[in-house]
């Protein structure tokens, strides 16, 4: 049996959690629909590949087979998440992937009573989406078990993938997202502006932006509230607001092929440029009386990170048989487990009484 196949293996993040999978001692199935970019990075890694498309349930079934866990890294997600979900529930194949996506999410969620009765767990989001937002969430919701309003934010560097620059393309036609008295609703494009404060004492300004949280918070820690922001310069945030009369525009196909075909062209931050740079991650929750629990985390590039975190979750779930169903990070691997990770270092903890 083969313990472990990677979806998407020949993609900017597929390669490094590949390259880490075969040093860590695995030996994953590298899969996809690039046979030649596969041959490439399979020989040398001294690892097999299978090459199909997703057109076909019948040859996804058959390239599952013997598989223990699918670990899906092909975005945008809206596209493969789907076929390859119903596969592995069809074959009794363990489902992650590295999806930020909102939509993914809840489609993942729903599926949840067939994944118990089927014996495997789904769980998407098993990188920087959402792995250490949604841990700092179930941290505080420990400490401030009565919590109404959650606020989560992050600033990243070191620049996007082509996956994440395609995803992002995709998603500024949707808007915006924000729990709202427990219902998930579309707010305008940069709904919210405000500061956080990095640990150096330097400021910076954020926008609400639609991240996973809003739909994984929730589960984890049934927060009726919560908003998700993005450290950007204002300049950035104008021109989002600018941006929301172009909705109709930006929703049209063409251009959402012209704009994804060139999102695809990024080449993603090299090695160097991942060790050089990190993120900083917020988050504020508070409950009716007005009590307000804080925490702040430092984390690897979003890219480093994705890598240790989803291959953490791997080894989980190959060394142990959780009951079947949907799973956020923190509800599969515990609130502690971004803790754990390399490189990550918890900066703030704090309690507020009105």
């Amino acid at each position: 049996m083969q313990a472990l196949m990677i979806y998407g293996a020949n993609g900017y993040t597929g390669r490094l959690i590949a390259a880490e999978a075969a040093r860590r001692g695995h030996k994953p199935v590298l899969a996809g629909r690039n046979r030649d970019a596969l041959d490439e990075l399979a020989a040398p890694l001294k690892l097999t590949r299978r090459v199909f498309e997703l057109n076909d349930a019948n040859e996804i079934d058959r390239n599952l087979e013997g598989v223990r866990i699918l670990l899906n890294c092909a975005g945008p997600f809206s596209r493969t998440c789907e076929p390859l979900l119903a596969a592995c529930l069809r074959q009794r194949v363990h489902y992650l992937d590295i999806t930020g996506e909102i939509d993914v999410f809840a489609h993942c969620h729903r599926l949840h009573n067939q994944a118990r009765h089927a014996g495997i767990v789904i769980a998407p989001g098993t990188g920087f989406d959402v792995v250490p937002t949604d841990c700092l969430a179930a941290m505080l919701k420990q400490r401030l078990a009565d919590a109404t309003h959650l606020v989560l934010a992050f600033e990243a560097s070191g620049g996007p993938s082509p996956g994440t620059a395609r995803t992002s393309v995709e998603g500024l036609a949707k808007g915006g997202r924000a729990r709202i008295d427990g219902e998930l609703r579309e707010v305008p494009l940069a709904w919210k502006m405000r500061e956080f404060t990095r640990q150096d004492g330097s400021h910076r300004t954020a926008m609400t932006i639609p991240w996973g949280d809003v739909y994984t918070a929730f589960v984890s820690t049934g927060i009726v509230n919560i908003e998700t922001y993005m450290a950007v310069p204002a300049k950035t945030i104008a021109r989002m607001r600018w941006m929301r009369h172009l909705r109709w525009l930006l929703a049209l196909a063409p251009l959402q092929r012209f704009l994804q075909d060139k999102a695809g062209r990024t080449a993603g931050p090299d090695r160097q440029r991942r060790e050089n740079s990190a993120c900083e991650i917020w988050a504020e929750a508070r409950n009716a009386n007005g009590k307000q629990v804080a925490a702040s985390l430092r984390t690897p590039n979003g890219y480093e990170l994705t890598v240790s975190a989803s291959l953490g979750i791997v080894e989980h779930l190959l060394a142990s048989t959780p009951p079947g169903g949907y799973y956020t990070p923190s509800m599969l691997m515990g609130a502690d487990y971004v803790l754990e990770l390399p490189g990550v270092a918890l900066l703030d903890s704090r309690t507020r009484t009105p």
